[in-house]
C-alpha cells in the first residue's frame, strides 16, 4: 500500500508539552511507552496527562513489549489510546484481543523478515520495520539496511530506526513508507546550546523532546512529500 503523504509519529512522549509541540507541527500521532526498562516509560498518571493535552485528530497510540493482558487492560481503563504498539514476541492473536487497532513492530535483518511479518501479522493495522538488536525491542537508535524491504506490501508499512531531520527525506524516497516513526531524533541535547538532530556522539535527554527538532522532522517530511 503506498501513501498519497507520508504519515508521521513522534514516539517516547513523556510530557504534555511535547505532546502539543507534536501536534502543533503537524504529527499525526504520538507514542506512549508502557515498557518499564525503558527510559522513556511512563506512569499512568503522566500517561492520562499527556492524552489530556492531545488534541483532535492526533493519533494515540500505546506501545507495549511482552505485555500481560493485564497490564494492557490497565492502561486501556485509564488512557485513551487509539491504537496499540506491540514490540515484543506477542502472538497475533494476544494483539488483536483488545478491541482496539494494533500495529506490529519487527526488528530487520533480512528481506526475509519484512516478507514473514506481512504474512504472520496480516491482521494488523501496519507493520512497523526497525533495526535489529539482539538485546533490546527498539529504541536503538540506529537504522538498518531500507534496500531489503520489498516494494510490493500488502499492508502499510512503517518505517522505524534511527531516523532524524537528515535522513527522513532519503528515506522516504528510498522507502516509499506509508509513514515514519521517531523518537531518539528529535529529542534534547545535554550539550549547552543543543545540538541539531544530525550530530553525533552528543547525549540526548530521553524522553524530553525538542520542539525545534520536531518542527525541522516535520518540515523535511513535508518537503519531500511535496517534491514528489
Amino acid at each position: 500500500m503506498q501513501p498519497g503523504r507520508t504519515r508521521t509519529k513522534i514516539c517516547g512522549i513523556t510530557r504534555p508539552e511535547d505532546a502539543v509541540a507534536a501536534a502543533a507541527a503537524g504529527a499525526d500521532a504520538v507514542g506512549l511507552v508502557f515498557y518499564e526498562p525503558s527510559p522513556r516509560c511512563v506512569s499512568l498518571e503522566q500517561a492520562r496527562a499527556i492524552a489530556d493535552a492531545v488534541p483532535a485528530f492526533v493519533t494515540l497510540t500505546g506501545l507495549f513489549v511482552n505485555p500481560d493482558r493485564m497490564l494492557v487492560e490497565q492502561v486501556l481503563s485509564r488512557v485513551p489510546l487509539d491504537l496499540l504498539q506491540f514490540h515484543g514476541d506477542e502472538s497475533p492473536e494476544f494483539c488483536g484481543q483488545f478491541h482496539r487497532r494494533w500495529i506490529k513492530a519487527i526488528r530487520v535483518r533480512a528481506r526475509d523478515d519484512v516478507e514473514q511479518g506481512f504474512e504472520c501479522w496480516h491482521r494488523a493495522s501496519g507493520l512497523l520495520v526497525d533495526a535489529y538488536d539482539p538485546q533490546r525491542y527498539g529504541g536503538t537508535g540506529q537504522s538498518f539496511d531500507w534496500s531489503v524491504i520489498p516494494e510490493q506490501r500488502p499492508m502499510p508499512l512503517i518505517l522505524a530506526g534511527g531516523l532524524d531531520a537528515n535522513n527522513v527525506a532519503e528515506a522516504i524516497r528510498q522507502v516509499r513508507p506509508w509513514g515514519v516513526d521517531v523518537s531518539g531524533g528529535v529529542e534534547a541535547s545535554d550539550n549547552p546550546g543543543g545540538a541539531s538532530s544530525g550530530d553525533t556522539g552528543k547525549a540526548t535527554k530521553k524522553g524530553i523532546k525538542d520542539a525545534a527538532k520536531i518542527t525541522e522532522f516535520l518540515s523535511e517530511v513535508n518537503r519531500v512529500n511535496q517534491a514528489d
